[in-house]
Order: structure tokens, then C-alpha cells, then sequence
């Protein structure tokens, strides 16, 4: 590892900026993993788009239909392909807590720079804070690596603030994408803001956090490699106008973007996100492929109505 235990928290204050991405895997027509394919796609993020930063095998990833060693070979593939030119974090979120476990020492080990943890689905528990502090306190004690709390409304319930600052005391925990409305991850930056960072996967507020909140990660999602091309960096260009201080030109930027933006949010089917974005990146010149069964494929109609607003948005 580049840092010891307690060293988390400041290194990743160091060397975690800007924008990090959540991959899609990129599968082949049998369904398993398209390796070159993932590898190009990498290549492409951090060569030619400036992504700094991955976080691999994530929801976005389709982590739920992969296998553990599948998903540590995904860990694998993307140490390799990144090559020290972007970070990564990994998601090492399951409901089997051995799980988690095996999946977090193997990052650790093949030189991962961090990881990150979804809090845990909870059967028959109403009052969980306690529940939820002893997960990331266990995981903590086990392992040496950073590691990112994950709230979101998958869990069945929402880490509050309040929560969240108390987990964030424990001493290799580094940063926390807060998949929540902005009140609550306002409050827990407020809160927490000097201890570790406070992102969330929304592309929409990410320049209003840099600018009202003093975030420095956009911890992450699917718009930064949808969003732009080789020769379209809007995303990259207005968060480091952003960084500069110039926001105004900042804003007027991460504008011109809406027409893109529509067009993605108005032809995604409501129950075929992975595979709808899949199919942009083809569009963009990325892998995609098909997603996993049992995750619904776009039909040719879905493809034609995004294949013709792609043309329309202004991204080239």
C-alpha cells in the first residue's frame, strides 16, 4: 500500500480529486467480461477523457451477477490497465459479509488504492445505527486499506448525517459517497468536511458542491466517459475552471452540456439503465455489449430513439 492505516484519511485528502468514474463492464455476446474491451475502455477514460480515478465492480458494473472471483478479476484488470496514470477504488459491497472481507484483502493486496462499502440490506432491524457503526467498524479492524462508506436507498433505509460522522472517526474510513438529497450530505459536510471527503454520484450538482461546499471528488458515476469525447472535455473543462475560481465560465460550460444530458435522461428506459448506457458508449466508439441476464436488453425501437437523439445532442 501507498499509506499506512492511519494515514488513510490524509492521503486520500492528497491524491483524490476531480472526477472519478464508475465503470461499466463491457461483455461478450456469452456474457462474460469483454477483457480488451474493458482495457480500451480504460485507456480511453484516463488517456484521452482525464478521468482520475475508477471505482470498479459497482452497481454500474453489474457486481450482483458477477461471481467473487470474477470480481477479482475485474479488481485485476483495472490495477493493470490504469497503470498509475488514475486511481482506483474498488466496491467490495456484498451481502455476505466473508465476502466483503476476502473481496477488500484482495484489493489491499494486488495494490488497489482504496475501497468502498455499501451499507449492508438489514433484516427485521428498525433502529440500525448501531448495527450499521459495528459493519464498518469490523471491516476497519480487518483490513488496512482506505475505505468509502456508500449510503443509498437500495439499503432500505438512508445513513444519516449524524451516523455517518460517527463512522467517519474510525480510522482507515476516507470518504463516503452519499447517494442522498443534498440537505443531508450539505449537513454532513458541515459535519465531517475536515475528516474525509463527502462526494455523490450526481453530475447535475457537481459543479454547485465545488462552488458552495468546497468538494473536491465527484465520486462517481456513469457521465464522465457519457458525456464527453476526446475532443468534447466539457465535464473535465468546467470542473477545472471550477477549481480555478472561475466560475462563471464554470457554469456557462457545464450548460452547454444540457442538450446532452436530455437526451440521455429522456431515451433511458426506466428499467434498463446499465444496458441503455451500454449502448451510448457504442455509439461513442466505446465497448459495451449486452448486459447479464437477468437485466433487460434495449430493443431495437430503444436503440433507434437513442441512436437518433445521440445525433441531435451536439456531442461529437
Amino acid at each position: 500500500m501507498k499509506y499506512r492505516k492511519n494515514e488513510a484519511k490524509e492521503y486520500s485528502r492528497e491524491y483524490m480529486r476531480g472526477i472519478w468514474a464508475a465503470a461499466l463492464n463491457p461483455m461478450r455476446d456469452d456474457f462474460l467480461i469483454d477483457e480488451e474491451g474493458l482495457r480500451r475502455n480504460i485507456r480511453h477514460w484516463t488517456e484521452d477523457l482525464k478521468i482520475q480515478g475508477l471505482f470498479i465492480a459497482g452497481k454500474q458494473g453489474e457486481f450482483f451477477s458477477m461471481s467473487v472471483e470474477e470480481r477479482k478479476r475485474n479488481f485485476e484488470l483495472a490495477v493493470e490497465a490504469c497503470e498509475g496514470k488514475a486511481g482506483t477504488i474498488m466496491s467490495c459491497s456484498d451481502q455476505n459479509f466473508d465476502t466483503v472481507i476476502d473481496l477488500a484483502k484482495h484489493a489491499q493486496n494486488i495494490g488497489a488504492d482504496y475501497i468502498v462499502v455499501h451499507a449492508p440490506i438489514l433484516h427485521f432491524i428498525h433502529d440500525q445505527d448501531d448495527t450499521v457503526y459495528n459493519y464498518y467498524k469490523e471491516i476497519c479492524d480487518r483490513v488496512d486499506i482506505g475505505i468509502a462508506m456508500w449510503s443509498h436507498p437500495d439499503s432500505g433505509y438512508l445513513m444519516s448525517p449524524e451516523l455517518c460522522a460517527r463512522v467517519a472517526e474510525l480510522p482507515n474510513i476516507m470518504a463516503i459517497k452519499y447517494s442522498v438529497p443534498r440537505e443531508m450530505y450539505s449537513k454532513l459536510t458541515e459535519l465531517v468536511g475536515d475528516k474525509i471527503l463527502v462526494s455523490t454520484a450526481s453530475e447535475e450538482e457537481w459543479l454547485d458542491n465545488i462552488i458552495d461546499l468546497n468538494w473536491q471528488l465527484y465520486l462517481c458515476s456513469s457521465p464522465p466517459y457519457l458525456l464527453q469525447t476526446k475532443i468534447n472535455l466539457r465535464m473535465h473543462e468546467y470542473t477545472e475552471l471550477a477549481f480555478a475560481g472561475e466560475f462563471d465560465k464554470a457554469r456557462a460550460v457545464r450548460d452547454s452540456l444540457d442538450p446532452v444530458r436530455e437526451a440521455l435522461k429522456l431515451t433511458r428506459p426506466g428499467g434498463k439503465p446499465q444496458a441503455h448506457q451500454k449502448y451510448w458508449q457504442e455509439l461513442l466508439g466505446q465497448a459495451g455489449g449486452p448486459v447479464r441476464p437477468p437485466l433487460l436488453q434495449l430493443t431495437e425501437d430503444e436503440k433507434a430513439l437513442t441512436k437518433e437523439a445521440f445525433e441531435g445532442c451536439g456531442l461529437r
